[in-house]
């Protein structure tokens, strides 16, 4: 890759945006693009490539759901669209199921293990995770063990919790699955970036020891 490539790619992955909604300018990581379909419905666009003008809402449910009240979409759009009542229902569903579409792949391609002795001796390994996954319902105490064997080791890889073991078992293919570990790459990175945008549409019920997804522990 030349450098030229390398620098754009980084611009892009860079790129601002404003909320229709707050007004506010930032990193498309932090936002999520819509656009109108040709019925004339806002249509979902998560990752950022349908074609026709984007409109950009920040990736938190009151914002979503203030944008469909207020008729934001059809301002910014400068004609009458329609923004369906359950829009913010259907942008978690969506985000949720990227994230377990590439939970899959990382399943698949041998970049995950599952079950808490494995992500132990995954953290106690030559290269250790990048992600840490809990259960959103899973009990704190696992979670907090965990989290003291990687600060142990001087570790702080990101922590997932936003889904529960029913939805990271039927992506894995496992019976309850609490405690999940995911090597870095391509898939990891993703999956942050979708953490970090489910995280604005689900309260999860934090457990000791739990941080989100883009900070690390710490």
């Amino acid at each position: 890759m030349t450098v030229a490539l390398a620098k754009r790619e980084e611009d892009e992955a860079m790129r601002e945006r404003k909320c229709i909604v707050t007004g506010e300018v930032s990193d498309e990581a932090h936002l999520i693009r819509f656009v109108v379909g040709p019925d004339g419905d806002v249509v979902p666009d998560l990752a950022a490539k349908l074609p026709g003008r984007g409109m950009w809402v920040t990736a938190e449910r009151a914002v979503l759901e203030r944008a469909v009240a207020k008729n934001h979409f059809s301002k910014a759009a400068k004609t009458n669209v329609k923004a369906a009542p359950g829009l913010p229902d259907l942008v978690e569903r969506l985000i949720v199921r990227r994230m377990l579409d590439d939970l899959g792949m990382a399943r698949r391609s041998g970049g995950l293990e599952c079950g808490f002795d494995n992500v132990s001796r995954a953290l106690d390994s030559a290269k250790p995770p990048a992600v840490l996954i809990e259960a959103a319902d899973g009990k704190a105490d696992g979670r907090r063990k965990l989290r003291n064997l990687a600060l142990a080791r001087g570790l702080t890889p990101a922590l997932i919790d936003s889904l529960g073991c029913e939805e990271l078992s039927v992506a894995l293919g496992r019976e309850n699955v609490i405690h999940a570990a995911l090597k870095s790459g391509q898939l990891a990175e993703r999956l942050i970036f979708e953490a970090g945008r489910l995280s604005g549409f689900r309260s999860v019920a934090k457990g000791a020891g739990s941080t989100p997804a883009h900070e690390g522990l710490e």
